[in-house]
Formats: C-alpha cells, sequence, structure tokens
C-alpha cells in the first residue's frame, strides 16, 4: 500500500479470502498510505480484471519467468495500466495469468533468486510512473 500511494497508483485490488485484513497490523506497515491509498478486496479477481479491461486497463502480470521485461511493454503499450501481482512463492494462479493482457518480468543484473512481492510491487510502480502511465 505504501509504495502504491508513493507512485501515485489509483487503488491497490486485492482478493477478500488470500489478501492481508484491514488490521491494525497492515495499517502500521502501511505507514499512514491506508488511509490514503483505495484498498479494494474482492471475491472474483478474474471478473474484477475482465472489468479493468473494459476500462482501457493493459493488465501486465509479473512473471519472473516472462520472456518480455516491463520497460519494453510499458513503451509499448497506450493507456493505464494494471499491475497483477501473485503470491509469494506460487506468483500468479494460472486463471490470474490467462486473463492478464501480458506476461513481464523484471530485470536483474545478477543471476540471483527474486525479489520479495512488495520489493517488485514498487520496483513495477516507479517504472509504469517513468513511463507516464496511470497505474493500479
Amino acid at each position: 500500500l505504501r509504495s502504491a500511494e508513493v507512485f501515485g497508483a489509483a487503488a491497490v485490488i486485492a482478493t477478500a479470502r488470500h489478501a492481508a485484513p484491514e488490521t491494525g497490523a497492515l495499517a502500521k506497515t502501511a505507514s499512514g498510505a491506508l488511509e490514503r491509498q483505495p484498498y479494494l478486496r474482492v471475491t472474483n479477481l478474474a471478473r474484477a480484471m475482465e472489468e479493468l479491461k473494459d476500462l482501457g486497463y493493459t493488465l501486465l502480470g509479473l512473471d519472473g519467468t516472462a520472456e518480455e521485461a516491463i520497460g519494453a511493454r510499458l513503451g509499448a503499450t497506450s493507456g493505464p495500466v494494471a499491475l497483477v501481482l501473485g503470491a509469494e512463492g506460487p506468483g500468479l494462479r494460472e486463471k490470474t495469468r490467462q486473463t492478464c493482457d501480458a506476461l513481464v518480468k523484471i530485470p536483474f543484473q545478477r543471476d540471483f533468486g527474486s525479489l520479495n512481492v512488495s520489493n517488485a510491487a514498487a520496483v513495477a510502480l516507479y517504472a509504469c510512473t517513468q513511463s507516464k502511465k496511470p497505474t493500479i
């Protein structure tokens, strides 16, 4: 939530069953962003993603095994972008992957594992700000 607020995302959308509930612990971790950043919890993520597509968003799923770098795709995309991130470890669920318009990766300088979801979100959100794309 904090990165979404800092980098100007319009909202954070999460699943109702698998995302952090709005508790004091979440508010503390978000350092005030919970009060400023819309945090929407949905029961059907695929449906919410389709609704974003209907609104003109391009859905980019972050996946370390993707062929295309996020910067290249952002440069070729017009209109607003919705970043889609999976859980740490298993990543994006298959239905979620299929609903994305494209899968993109954050290119690394060294061959060393991956970033945690929070850090990956911050890097991807920063890339969106550099490309001047409105983001969810």
